[in-house]
Parts: C-alpha cells; structure tokens; sequence
C-alpha cells in the first residue's frame, strides 16, 4: 500500500465495515421467510418444473464462460496475479447458472443454500477483485480474497446451521451480499489510480443488480402486469447476467489499454 495517506483511506474502509458489523450484532436474527419460495411463474415445460426461473439460468453459464475466456486470453492479462479473483468471480457465476438452476428446479431452504453459495463467492471475488486493483494488488491477491472467500462460505454455513435449529438468521449472508454495493462506490471515489476497474461499467453492473433486485421484489407484480408471459424472477436473473456483462466489457476496454 501507498503511504499515509493510502492507510487512512484503508481505515475508512475498515471503519464502515465495522460499523456495519455492530449494526447487524443489535438487529435481531433475519429469517428466511417461508413465502421466498412461491415464485410467480411456476408452469412447468419439457418436464422442467418452474421453467421460466430454472431455463433462464442459462444466461449464467454463457457470461461465466465468456468472461473466463475473456481473462484467460494472454494478450489482454500478462500478470496472473490479475486473473486470479476475476477467474475466480467467472467460475462462480457459472457455479450460479448451475445453483439457481437447481434451487429453482425445487425451491426449499434446503436447496438454496446450493443457490446462495456460489453468489457469496461471486461477490466476494468481485470484491477483492476492486481492492486489489484500486488499494493494493499483492495484499489483495494472497490475503484479503481468501478471507472474503471464506467469509462468504461461512455466513452460508452459519444460515444454514441456524435453519436446522429454527433460529433461522441471515444477517452475515445480508453483510457479505450489500456491503459490497455499498462500499465499492466509495472505494472507486477514496482511491482513483486503476487498471481494470473503471467506475463507469461499475455504476453499470451496480445499476443492472439494483434492477435485478427491484425484479426479484416485484416478481407477482411483473408477471400479471406482462399478461403472465414472464415474471419478475425470470427477469431478475437476465438482469443479473447483464450486470457480468458489464464486467466483462470493462475488462475487455481494459485490456486494450494495457
């Protein structure tokens, strides 16, 4: 890291993230409410139970593969230190294409969890990927993305445990998925020298998950205001696919400049 300065932004960084922890320790657990899993599109096709959620899935797999041929091209990244937690963020999203699906399929508690997991690791990867490209490269790399990672696996290990209990809480799973969104602008603002991660894709990608977000809330809504041609969730996950996309595009914008 970059001096005095650099280490009193780092702090500003730290600082939110811990007050975010303290928030959480004095809310009360969060549930999983037991409605999550009645989606609005349930028609079954081809013999695929929810087809609309489970085939746009599919969506996943194309940018994952996309984006991992995207980093893995040796023209465009020369240093592996680089490629290590966008190749990481691009496996997971396939691992999303292969979990959604599967949720989807069957939603239940249980199965969620296989949905979940890999978008913790999407996260976290992005994540890392931001500080080690803004903040620094090496500490990034080796120390902070294993940490995220597992920080991620553990807050889906934590939810699921509680919901064996009855004392179901997503608190951690609600740390590792927003604080993310909410830190990551003020990163891009604290610390302005980059390689790869330019704010303008980033406002989009962040722009696209908010829709997919909005989608997901107003699934029944969608669904009748389409005439039950498409719902809200289904949209979600094609919102969701271009919110990589525009990760992809940057790293392609990117590698023309290095």
């Amino acid at each position: 890291m970059r001096g005095s300065s650099t280490l009193a932004k780092v702090t500003i960084v730290i600082g939110l993230l811990l007050i975010s922890i303290v928030f959480l320790y004095f809310i009360s657990p969060i549930p999983q409410w037991s409605s999550y899993h009645q989606f609005a599109d349930s028609r079954a096709l081809f013999f695929i139970n929810n087809f609309g959620d489970v085939a746009s899935n599919v969506g996943f797999f194309a940018v994952g593969f996309y984006g991992l041929v995207t980093i893995l091209n040796k023209e465009n990244f020369t240093e592996k230190t680089d490629i290590i937690p966008y190749s990481i963020f691009f496996i997971s999203i396939i691992g999303v294409g292969f979990g959604s699906a599967y949720y989807h399929w069957n939603p239940t508690t249980e199965t969620l969890f296989w949905d979940r997991l890999p978008m913790s690791i999407a996260f976290m990867s992005f994540f890392a990927a931001v500080i080690c490209d803004r903040i620094d490269k090496q500490y990034g790399t080796f120390v902070v993305l294993p940490i995220l990672i597992l920080a991620g696996i553990l807050s889906l290990i934590y939810w699921r445990y509680t919901e064996i209990i009855g004392q179901g809480d997503l608190r951690p799973y609600g740390l590792i998925q927003y604080f993310p969104l909410f830190v990551i602008p003020i990163i891009l603002v604290l610390f302005r020298r980059y390689n790869f991660t330019s704010p303008k894709y980033i406002l989009y990608a962040l722009v696209w998950y908010i829709c997919a977000k909005l989608f997901e809330y107003l699934d029944v809504v969608i669904f009748k205001l389409l005439g039950n041609f498409v719902s809200g969730h289904t949209l979600k996950h094609l919102a969701a696919m271009f919110a990589v996309m525009c990760i992809i595009r940057m790293l392609n914008n990117a590698s023309r400049k290095t």
